[in-house]
């Protein structure tokens, strides 16, 4: 096999590619624009394999999408590549609808192009997998409801927004021009090489620096927390072996409150590296105004996921915090770059 990241620098791009290279029979062509998040330090334990390229293209630029696909002969398109953070795309949401939608229509058009000039058995077992997130179904009550397959889309911002579009051009590009795609919606993912501007690892280098750690409103908003490195192993599966047209839920069955989110980092931290004297992290706690539109709950069920494809998460989100404090604590070469030269830690998203 011999399959294309998009997005393979990024978070859950590079724990996809770092998956998917340490099998030597497959090849993993990653291509990645590096905007500021993504990071080739991400994938460097990978970097000098035989059975690993690197393109740094933009998805925009179909063209060159075309190039890359007959050149690299590629069996198989997971398609990751997006602006994801909600914050960002308050300040600046034309960004996200060229990468989110734009981009993504580009590579749906490219995919389409070589997927055509195929031969029958390669047409055949050639899958295009789209993956995206849990916010396009919008806002959930704080009651035993679960985002499924058919929750109906109602995206709160630009964000999600863009991620809903994204969606409905791969579900048209099957309806109308046969593509063989599969589809994937994920809950909020955590774990090591995740940039600080997201809440797990912005706490825990603010937490480090001994600096304020900010949680909107009261903190009482609600995610579903999936280990990146099970989100991989879920988004592999997917791909190989999902129904074509169809969509799957990822998610790791583990709900907690922003504020319990980060209070567990602050006592895991109070563990692994205890500030000086009697202050323990959870001194730093400072509750700051909310964000706009922010939703109150995201919940996934995954029993599609779990009964047709036999895939749960390896990780609670007990055993995934640890580990992912741990990175971090023993990690400093990868994030002291980003937080000295390109985002340390400001506060993004808000309203004039």
């Amino acid at each position: 096999m011999r399959i294309l990241v998009t997005g393979g620098a990024g978070f859950i791009g590079s724990a996809v590619v770092r998956h998917l290279a340490a099998n030597p029979a497959i090849t993993v062509i990653n291509l990645d624009k590096l905007t500021y998040a993504g990071n080739p330090a991400s994938v460097l334990s990978v970097s000098g394999q035989p059975n690993y390229r690197f393109y740094r293209t933009d998805i925009c630029d179909e063209a060159a999408v075309r190039e890359i696909l007959i050149r690299e002969d590629v069996t198989h398109i997971m398609h990751l590549a997006a602006e994801s953070h909600v914050d960002r795309s308050i300040d600046q949401p034309d960004d996200f609808i060229q990468t989110n939608v734009v981009g993504t229509c580009r590579m749906l058009g490219a995919a389409l192009w070589y997927w055509r000039q195929l031969p029958q058995d390669r047409r055949d077992a050639f899958r295009f997998l789209h993956v995206s997130t849990d916010e396009v179904f919008g806002d959930l009550d704080f009651d035993d409801s679960l985002f499924t397959e058919e929750t109906p889309y109602r995206p709160s911002s630009p964000y999600s927004a863009s991620k809903a579009a994204s969606d409905h051009f791969v579900r048209a590009w099957r309806e109308t021009y046969g593509l063989p795609v599969v589809m994937s919606n994920c809950s909020n993912n955590y774990g090591p090489y995740h940039f600080p501007e997201k809440l797990i690892p912005l706490v825990i280098l603010n937490a480090l620096h001994e600096r304020e750690l900010p949680v909107y409103g009261r903190g009482e908003n609600v995610r579903d927390w999936l280990f990146v490195e099970d989100h991989a192993l879920a988004l592999e599966r997917i791909l190989l072996n999902g129904r074509l047209g169809e969509s799957y839920n990822v998610g790791g069955r583990s709900e907690r409150t922003n504020l319990e989110v980060v209070e567990s980092i602050c006592d895991t931290l109070d563990r692994l590296r205890p500030r000086s004297g009697t202050a323990g992290h959870r001194d730093l706690i400072r509750f700051v105004a909310d964000r706009p539109g922010h939703d109150r709950r995201y919940a996934i069920n995954a029993t599609k996921l779990e009964t047709e494809l036999g895939w749960k998460p390896g990780h609670t989100f007990e055993t995934g915090l640890e580990r992912t404090v741990r990175w971090y604590l023993d990690s400093e070469a990868w994030w002291r770059p980003i937080r000295e030269r390109s985002y340390a830690g400001e506060r993004l998203g808000q309203l004039a």
